[in-house]
């Protein structure tokens, strides 16, 4: 694991080496809360403007046209970003006791269950999976949000991935119900859902799954496999740097049930594939607004699992955890000092963190969906995902900066 000294560097620089890192934890928690006042501020509101008890994500800011609109009124619905709004909720519930953050939770997840029309399913896999790991998330750490609907819709929700599993066809589970693509983007959060929710052999054989059938030979994970009626597969090999951070969840997961040294070479690997191929000057980097705006917000918060999560005692994990914790911590301290201020003094994020944002205003494309993704705002800035994405980078930060745990008690999760 030498190859990693030059990731190990920055987490030496930034978590406890300062000459006092009692600053350095306050400096990793306010700038998280600003960035979730940030977003509270601009894009949280009650559904339909109106709704008491619930809220949900406003997926542009500035909104587009005017109140009652047509432009607003059929302002894009992304479930999947709403998923990672509640994650992001939780950890500023977590990090800070932030009751604030703990009643928007649990009023998003209501907000999302009236939104998709008193359903907590839909037809992407991916897209449950995500609203699967917030539910349980927020149902371990915030127990007052743990009520008895939540708990079912979780166990629908993990019922659906473990029952997806399709060996038949080469898989794996599909990105959705309809189609025989079967990629990293579902199975990734899947196999971590499972990991979490009692299914552990599973979770297992996801996570081998995704490096038998989509490793790359640069040690990246490619985005997914066709598998055609005549029974050939057709490997997709783009690569996305949300595929890596679900990896290396789900790897880590794996990791935590087994104690299998096989996980850890894994995660060796693809972190190293990670720093010399998808950062820029060591900055985590971007891919736009629209969907692409939360990709490396995701890959963040599965860094910040490795360096918090892997077990201390395991042969190499220290230079593992340091390695990711780095990673980490460079791409906070680029993202905030790139970051653009709005009217109210709170900051906006861009979409590359290794360059300024801009502060967006109301002219040009807002977001929309198109086919199965949804495409950037002219201004990326603009996108709820972007933000959040940021957001997730900079509650990765503190995760890293305190020690916080995503796990407490067993190693072998219920």
């Amino acid at each position: 694991m030498s190859d990693l000294v030059g990731l190990i560097a920055p987490a030496n620089r930034l978590t406890g080496m300062s000459p006092d890192s009692k600053s350095a934890e306050v400096q990793a928690q306010d700038r998280a809360a600003a960035a979730q006042s940030a977003i509270a501020a601009r894009h949280l509101r009650r559904v339909g403007g109106w709704l008491p008890f619930t809220r949900i994500g406003r997926v542009a800011w500035p909104m587009p046209g005017r109140p009652l609109s047509r432009e607003r009124l059929t302002a894009s619905w992304n479930y999947w970003w709403q998923a990672h709004l509640v994650d992001l909720l939780v950890d500023g519930a977590v990090h800070r006791e932030d009751r604030r953050c703990a009643d928007d939770a649990a009023a998003l997840l209501r907000g999302i269950w009236v939104r998709n029309v008193a359903h907590w399913t839909n037809a992407y896999y991916d897209d449950m999976a995500w609203l699967g790991l917030a539910l349980e998330r927020a149902g371990r750490h915030l127990h007052d949000t743990a009520g008895t609907s939540h708990r079912r819709a979780l166990h629908t929700l993990r019922d659906r991935m473990h029952d997806a599993w399709s060996p038949e066809l080469g898989g794996g589970i599909p990105w959705r119900t309809t189609d025989s693509f079967f990629n990293t983007p579902a199975n990734g959060p899947a196999a971590i859902l499972l990991a979490r929710t009692g299914r552990p052999d599973r979770a297992v054989e996801m996570a081998d799954w995704i490096e038998r059938e989509l490793r790359l030979p640069s040690g990246l994970i490619a985005d997914g496999v066709w598998s055609r009626p005549d029974g050939t597969r057709e490997l997709d090999s783009t690569v996305f740097t949300y595929c890596q951070g679900v990896a290396l969840g789900a790897e880590t997961e794996a990791f935590r049930l087994t104690g299998s040294p096989v996980h850890l070479d894994r995660i060796d690997r693809i972190l190293r594939a990670v720093g010399d191929r998808m950062t820029v000057d060591g900055v985590i980097r971007g891919a736009g607004g629209g969907d692409g705006g939360l990709f490396a917000g995701i890959l963040a918060r599965y860094l910040a699992l490795v360096a918090t999560d892997l077990p201390r005692e395991a042969a190499g994990a220290g230079e593992l955890r340091s390695a990711a914790a780095g990673l980490v911590l460079t791409a906070a301290q680029a993202a905030w000092d790139n970051r653009a201020t709005d009217p109210q003094g709170l900051p906006v994020f861009g979409p590359d963190w290794h360059r300024p944002a801009r502060l967006p205003d109301a002219t040009g494309a807002a977001a929309q969906r198109i086919g199965g993704a949804v495409k950037s705002s002219s201004v990326p800035e603009r996108d709820l995902s972007v933000q959040i994405s940021a957001g997730i980078l900079l509650e990765a930060a503190v995760s890293v900066t305190i020690g916080s745990s995503e796990h407490t008690g067993s190693a072998t999760p219920d």
